[in-house]
């Protein structure tokens, strides 16, 4: 394995790893988790792509990051998926702040500019440094950083800056970056493919609907806008996060309630969204329940879909109508027809036309066109693949850079 990448996404207490040949195309060879690090309910469930073997390994020794990714090592080195030439390593950091907005190896500086954007993302920044970390001292080939707002580092500044004391951005940085850059990035790709044309030619709005979600307008292939912020909390409605809200509803909570500033960020991280307004957090039982007559679950839906339609309506405005497809994708895009069709229901006059045959229930398993015929917009299903992208975006850095090297 030549092409041999493997991808890292450390978590506070997880870590999440998926090895690549990319010499093979975009072969997927091993991928698994390692959870609960630091606690004794630490294990790893690790899956053998090319032999279809499944290995849970339970126990409470997984102590760190570094003894987790030795233990997963183990695992690689076990028949053809051997980790032992690795020509790179690909990680996966929320955060790069205004600093970093193009993948890149991994330096010292770099490594400072990641903990600099940790005001920025204070939950994310922290782990996937001590996953590079771990990665160095366990590897000697090169590190590449993939970070999730890169994609979003071309929208412009009247659509990035908020209406805030200018001084706060210059300080603090504090202005629109965007998440799932690395997701729209496999997205925009696939799409490209899917339409017959270049992605400099692109006009997506793509909608990334997960536990986490979001929304791009991607103009001639590259972002104009997105509907997270400086954190993943802003924008649409999540499974738990509140998505946009009136700001002075923090104010509200803390003469009214009492709650100071950690507990209201924990209530509209981890309390709110849908959770909050119906008490579920999969759409499938939200679904369900709204359907058996649940008012509660139907209004949770109601509001959900509100929501994701009015960036839908900026969006389109801001490509002047000129849009090549909808692209659905992540858990609840790629797996609840029931969400995409109500998401599109009524917007015929707008030249989007869902066909109900096409649409469908479950998930995806690969990139499917679900508009009518003469639809004006495409409608695409796209399973997004962001450890694949991380993979390949840590091929193109090292090569260009190898390449340099040589000249």
């Amino acid at each position: 394995m030549s092409k041999a990448v493997l991808v890292l996404n450390a978590g506070s207490s997880s870590l999440k790893y998926a090895l690549y040949d990319l010499a093979k195309g975009a072969t997927c060879i091993s991928q698994g988790l390692v959870d609960g690090i630091g606690t004794e309910r630490s294990f790893i469930a690790h899956k053998n792509l090319l032999t279809s073997q499944d290995v849970k390994l339970q126990g409470p020794d997984i102590r760190h990051h570094k003894q987790g990714l030795q233990k997963v090592l183990e695992l690689l080195r076990v028949g053809e998926g051997s980790g032992q030439n690795v020509t790179a390593v690909g990680h996966r950091v929320v955060h790069g702040g205004e600093a970093l907005t193009q993948p890149t190896l991994v330096t010292e500086s770099v490594k400072q500019a990641i903990e600099r954007a940790i005001p920025l993302a204070p939950l994310h920044n922290p782990p996937n440094l001590e996953g590079i970390r771990v990665a160095e001292e366990l590897f000697e080939c090169p590190q590449v950083a993939v970070f999730d707002t890169a994609f979003h580092s071309t929208i412009p500044p009247s659509a990035y800056h908020y209406a805030i004391p200018y001084k706060l951005y210059e300080e603090l940085g504090i202005r629109k970056y965007g998440m799932h850059g690395t997701s729209y990035q496999y997205l925009l790709g696939r799409a490209a493919h899917m339409l017959g044309k270049p992605q400099k030619d692109v006009n997506i709005i793509a909608l990334h609907l997960g536990a986490g979600a979001s929304m791009a307008a991607i103009k001639d292939g590259k972002c104009i806008d997105t509907s997270m912020g400086v954190t993943p909390l802003q924008g649409l409605v999540m499974a738990t996060r509140s998505g946009d809200i009136d700001p002075a509803i923090i104010q509200m909570l803390a003469a009214e309630k009492g709650m100071n500033i950690d507990e209201i960020t924990n209530m509209l991280n981890k309390k709110s969204g849908l959770y909050g307004l119906c008490g579920e957090k999969d759409m499938r039982s939200v679904w369900d329940a709204a359907e058996a007559g649940s008012a509660r679950h139907k209004l949770a839906l109601e509001v959900y879909v509100h929501r994701i339609r009015t960036y839908l309506g900026a969006y389109f405005f801001h490509l002047q109508g000129r849009v090549d497809a909808l692209v659905f994708s992540a858990g609840v895009g790629e797996a609840s027809g029931r969400t995409r069709a109500l998401i599109c229901e009524g917007l015929e006059k707008f030249g989007i036309e869902i066909d109900p045959s096409q649409n469908g229930e479950g998930k995806l398993k690969e990139p499917k066109a679900i508009h009518k015929n003469g639809s004006k917009v495409q409608i695409l299903v796209i399973p997004t693949d962001e450890e694949l992208s991380i993979a390949q975006q840590t091929l193109q850095v090292v090569n260009a850079h190898q390449q340099h090297m040589k000249q």
